[in-house]
């Protein structure tokens, strides 16, 4: 497919990346010298300087010929501007980052496709939606729905003493054979291991499992964590992230007790007005002694979503120190996101990389469900549908010649889940639950 990227920031950059390692051709069009340099040194793509509102630009960039536009620049305007003329251009479909909530509207006077957009991204509510899930999973630091919400992939840390510890894998599926779960890949001292019969769970690791949705909570039992709710909630900043979080958690029926600071004195009655089920303070979320003052020692979960990602780590560092039993924060830049296992934030979530998955997964839409990057980790989340034309039909799993770097983890077939053991076996039509490294995709596309 013949691709061309808007913008060449850290989203335009991340999804050039693994679309030229999945063999597309990519262009990216920036106007930013520095930007452009980064990508030459680094990426297999062509690139082009100039402006994406530009028709003449554009052209250059070779829109006529391309199968797909994604628009990523930091500007909405510039996004939807771009992606309009693309689409007059010729270009076949449209994809646009934009942060504005309105064209997502039901009752906006303007549709997305109006303006020539075929699929509107908005990051902050991916974002949000991704924080809500995991402070509802306490001991989560990832979590991924699948197969219509009947499996669950969760990232656990492996906990001191817990009853998983210094077994192989194959004898923990006989002593917890009433517990329908499998381990996918192991994060371990910033390195990923695609685990066998044979590999171990070790204390602080941090373990990817596929569990039915039933299981959750004794899966997170047996790996040394305690299933308590939580309910006092702190969110450290009113930014668009921060806010369409209040508004989830007060509309979810969990019943939540949430504190938000906002240094923005106008913002922060904005939020107090539309939110008057949570207690908005006007102060800044990264000062220590506010924090102590209004009780982060005594909250369940402390979320730090300001615009400052440096503060963010620090103020859930903090949190952590002060016996807070979850921490979230927000980050823009990818390599912070292996940091947060090691020095002790429960979960990190990365605005741009909840855009470049959507985005990824709109590109990869047909027989592929579901995409997600794992954070912490070199690996993707793939659920896929086993096609007719599909290498792996009826044969048991352990007779499959599986590609390096691709582990099964589950199947759902006429409504029925299960984990996939040795025995499992792909018929047409099942939905196959992936984990993949990078450079496996591609062999994981040719299979299905």
């Amino acid at each position: 497919m013949k691709i061309l990227i808007a913008g060449a920031g850290e989203v335009g950059y991340e999804l050039g990346k693994v679309l030229s390692e999945e063999h597309h051709d990519v262009t990216i069009l920036d106007q930013r010298q520095s930007c452009l340099q980064r990508v030459i040194q680094n990426l297999d793509v062509l690139t082009v300087e100039g402006n994406a509102t530009s028709p003449n630009s554009l052209v250059e960039a070779g829109v006529k010929s391309s199968d797909l536009m994604i628009a990523v620049t930091s500007v909405d305007e510039v996004n939807i501007i771009a992606s309009m003329m693309a689409k007059r251009l010729g270009v076949s479909k449209a994809i646009a980052r934009v942060r504005n909530d309105e064209l997502s509207q039901t009752d906006s006077p303007l549709s997305p496709s109006e303006l020539g957009i075929d699929v509107l991204i908005h990051p902050e509510e991916t974002a949000a939606s991704e924080i809500h899930l995991l402070v509802k999973r306490a001991s989560a630091s990832d979590i991924v729905s699948l197969a219509d919400d009947r499996l669950q992939m969760v990232g656990l840390r492996i906990e001191q003493g817990s009853k998983v510890t210094n077994k192989p894998l194959s004898e923990l599926s006989a002593d917890f054979d009433d517990l329908q779960s499998r381990v996918v890949a192991i994060s371990r001292r910033g390195g990923t291991i695609i685990p066998r019969g044979s590999s171990i769970l070790k204390p602080n690791d941090h373990a990817f499992f596929v569990t039915k949705t039933e299981h959750l909570k004794r899966l997170i039992s047996v790996t040394g964590h305690d299933n308590k709710a939580l309910r006092r909630v702190m969110i450290a900043g009113g930014s668009e992230v921060g806010r369409l979080l209040a508004k989830k958690m007060c509309n979810d029926k969990q019943k939540w007790q949430i504190k938000l600071i906002e240094p923005d004195e106008d913002v922060a009655t904005k939020i107090a007005n539309s939110n008057r089920d949570i207690l908005v303070l006007n102060g800044d979320p990264t000062d220590p002694n506010l924090l102590v003052i209004e009780g982060i020692q005594e909250m369940d979960a402390f979320i730090s979503v300001t615009d400052d990602e440096e503060s963010n780590i620090i103020s859930c560092l903090m949190a952590k120190h002060l016996e807070v039993k979850k921490t979230v924060a927000l980050v823009s830049k990818t390599q912070y996101v292996p940091l947060s296992q090691t020095i002790g934030i429960d979960a990190i979530v990365n605005v741009k990389a909840s855009a470049s998955d959507e985005i990824h997964r709109q590109i990869r839409q047909g027989m592929m469900l579901t995409v997600k990057a794992l954070q912490g980790i070199k690996a993707e989340i793939i659920e896929v549908v086993a096609g007719k034309n599909c290498k792996m039909l009826d044969v048991p799993i352990r007779d499959l010649s599986l590609p390096e770097g691709v582990v099964l983890g589950g199947i759902l077939h006429n409504g029925d889940v299960e984990i996939a053991v040795g025995d499992s076996i792909i018929q047409k039509g099942d939905r196959v639950i992936i984990l993949a490294l990078p450079r496996a995709i591609e062999k994981v596309d040719q299979l299905f």
